[in-house]
């Protein structure tokens, strides 16, 4: 029987020793297998080793160790610290990094900023001999519960990723966490365009959680009106004038009351650049329509297209300023000067249009009563707008004083004799409106005499006004 046992022995080893012997004589067999797979990959994907799989076990194998240090696969993170007894306290801190953008046409805004969250989660606590915190990134975040902090009224919002994710996740051992996220937001600013350019804007940025009413989730500004923090901020049409956080209650009649908190800034836009390029143009086209008044009532060319060039400029400059602002259904504070500039240099051309017709009007008397001579129709003003000193002869301007004295001289030979005044009493006699009209077009040179003092008088009365209203 033992032989029996030891033969068998013998016969096993003899089958193996050819097997270990091979394995002696080559022992780097597999190496050469996975070097040659290796140079397969290459030829196959043109050079290019993917090496994800390999990178994703050297982290995967860190992870586990955050893991089993914080416990996390021992809690629910799903659910909020505390659940179900009273709100968790969620501190908030922002600094705002730049206001870049400011939108009339959309009414909107654009800030970045950086978001700081802080709370306890005792969940996360862990043993520290040097009390000392932990800080990851946002492959972290994914694992454990963060608050829902949402901007009410914002139009685009996005978390900066350049070179990686802007989050940083800090854990001290008492459960403490510092949660920082760089984040660039678009919100909309509800703006009064009444006093514009003059005008100044109040707008928020207003943060809540999404999902947590109060009974929940209590957000509050970590410290107080120190809680927010701007870097040194220049804008190219405002100025901020402050910036200032509080803090309120939303209600939503599904859901209940949220606790909301505000950033509040206020802007005051600088005028100057509007006065460049809106008020100065306009102030000088309404200045040269004047210059029209000294020009001679019979150069027609010269007053029309000065005229209709002073309107068609004006015209442009309303347009280009409608342009770059919102369609509002109220006026705005430019609107009312740039119509009451439009107005002055309409009210030019209709001056002129009234003296040229008082004149050919006049004109045309004298020469049926034959105190001008015959000359052709073509070269006449009334006709073709140029004046030839050849073929008219007009009356020179008499002085107001001769006008005055044949007034007198009139009124003195009426028939009816006028009643002795009574000693130590002055009658004046008020002279219907038709007179003045018809003194009007006898003279129509007056109109022009006029209009060099009302004109710039009235534009000066009304530029005080507008401007004592709006600054």
């Amino acid at each position: 029987m033992r032989l029996i046992l030891l033969s068998l022995r013998l016969l096993c080893l003899a089958c193996l020793w050819p097997v270990t012997l091979l394995n002696n004589r080559y022992p780097n067999r597999k190496k050469n297998k996975d070097v040659h797979l290796e140079e397969h990959a290459k030829h196959k994907y043109g050079g290019r080793i993917d090496y994800k799989v390999k990178k994703q076990d050297s982290t995967k194998s860190l992870l586990i160790k955050t893991e089993q240090l914080l416990r996390i696969e021992e809690h629910d993170f799903a659910m909020r610290p505390g659940f179900g007894g009273s709100a968790i306290p969620v501190g908030i801190d922002v600094q705002v990094e730049s206001l870049d953008s400011i939108s009339e046409v959309n009414m909107d805004f654009t800030m970045t900023l950086y978001l700081r969250h802080y709370w306890k989660d005792e969940r996360l606590a862990f043993p520290s001999g040097n009390n000392l915190s932990r800080t990851f990134d946002a492959r972290l975040v994914k694992k454990i519960w963060v608050p829902d902090v949402f901007f009410v009224h914002s139009k685009r919002s996005f978390i900066h990723d350049t070179t990686m994710e802007n989050i940083m996740l800090r854990v001290y051992p008492d459960g403490n966490i510092l949660y920082s996220v760089r984040i660039t937001v678009t919100a909309l600013c509800t703006m009064d365009f009444s006093s514009f350019p003059l005008d100044t804007q109040n707008c928020s940025l207003e943060l809540e959680s999404y999902a947590y009413n109060e009974n929940d989730l209590m957000l509050y500004w970590k410290n107080g009106n120190d809680s927010l923090r701007t870097d040194e901020i220049v804008l190219s049409q405002f100025f901020i004038e402050e910036f200032n956080p509080s803090s309120g209650l939303a209600f939503y009649s599904s859901t209940g009351w949220y606790n909301r908190l505000y950033i509040n800034f206020i802007l005051r836009r600088h005028v100057f650049f509007f006065m460049l390029q809106t008020y100065f143009p306009t102030m000088l086209m309404v200045v040269i329509s004047w210059v029209s008044f000294w020009i001679d009532r019979r150069a027609v060319p010269a007053r029309v297209s000065l005229g209709i060039t002073t309107v068609l400029t004006m015209s442009t400059i309303i347009t280009g300023v409608s342009a770059s602002m919102p369609q509002v259904s109220y006026v705005k504070a430019v609107d009312i000067y740039l119509w009451a500039s439009f107005l002055f240099v309409f009210l030019s051309v209709i001056e002129y249009a009234a003296v040229n017709y008082f004149t050919t009007v006049e004109e045309m008397k004298k020469l049926k009563n034959g105190k001008l001579s015959e000359f052709d129709a073509s070269q006449a003003m009334a006709f073709d707008g140029c004046f030839h000193d050849t073929d008219v002869e007009l009356s020179p301007y008499p002085p107001l004083a001769d006008l005055n004295i044949d007034q007198q001289a009139s009124s003195q030979s009426s028939t009816v004799p006028a009643p002795s005044p009574v000693l130590g009493t002055r009658l004046r006699h008020s002279r219907p409106l038709r007179y003045h009209l018809q003194l009007l077009m006898s003279n129509s040179y007056i109109i022009d005499s006029y209009s060099r003092i009302l004109f710039p008088l009235a534009y000066v009365l009304f530029n005080i006004i507008y401007w004592s209203i709006y600054t």
